[in-house]
Formats: C-alpha cells, structure tokens, sequence
C-alpha cells in the first residue's frame, strides 16, 4: 500500500491521542481537523517493513484492529513517529502524510478493507 504523498506545506497545530477511543485527533493550520484510528494508521505505516523497498513489495498489515498508539516521538519539526502496541515503532508520519491520510480516509480506509478481504482475512471487529 504505497501511497503517494504531495507537499501540502499544512503544520499541525495540535496533536491530540484520545486513548479510550484509540484515535489520534490532528488539527490543521487550514481549520482541518481528521480523527485517525490507531487501526488506520497502523495499516498505513510508512515503514520499510510494510511498503518494502520497491513497488510490488508491499506487506499486507493484518491483525491490527486492536492496536493503540502507546507513546508518540516528535520527530524534528516535520513529522512524528508513533509507537505502537504491537511493538511497531518504526513508522515516521511527517505532516504531510497524516494531511494525506485524513484527507484521504473515505478512500484509503475501504482501499484496505478490499485488499484484507482479497487477500482472504477477515477483519474482526476491535474490543
């Protein structure tokens, strides 16, 4: 699951993770705000160990549907790097992609849902 990201140039000006409901609420300098799934962005991690090295050797994340965000690392004045329940913390969201990513969920979200259902997983449903 590559995903193409275009400069946006959009800072957040808050960051907020809502543990008890596992969601990470980014707001904009452009009056945006997105309310993103642990879930979500765990399935959408920028890392080398689900998008591979090249195209055609991205990893299908499964089994993620009950994974918090358990630590969050800025990471300079561009991006953040969340750790993640799973032990996963190897993933850089810079502005730009979480911009992508809330933007974009009406499309990416059920993108993925199709991909788990082609590839023969059952998503259960998060306790």
């Amino acid at each position: 699951m590559r995903l193409n990201v275009q400069e946006t140039h959009r800072i957040p000006t808050e960051i907020k993770l809502h543990q008890r409901s596992a969601v990470l609420e980014v707001s904009f300098d452009d009056g945006n705000i997105f309310k993103l799934p642990c879930e979500y962005l765990r399935v959408y991690t920028p890392s080398a160990e689900a998008v591979g090295h090249g195209p055609g050797q991205e990893v299908l994340q499964v089994g993620k549907e009950n994974v918090t965000i358990t630590e969050i690392r800025p990471m300079g004045n561009y991006a953040i790097a969340p750790t993640f329940s799973d032990g996963h913390n190897s993933g850089i969201y810079t502005w730009d992609l979480l911009y992508k990513l809330g933007s974009e969920y009406d499309t990416l979200w059920p993108a993925y849902l199709n991909e788990l259902e082609a590839a023969g997983h059952q998503r259960q449903e998060p306790q």
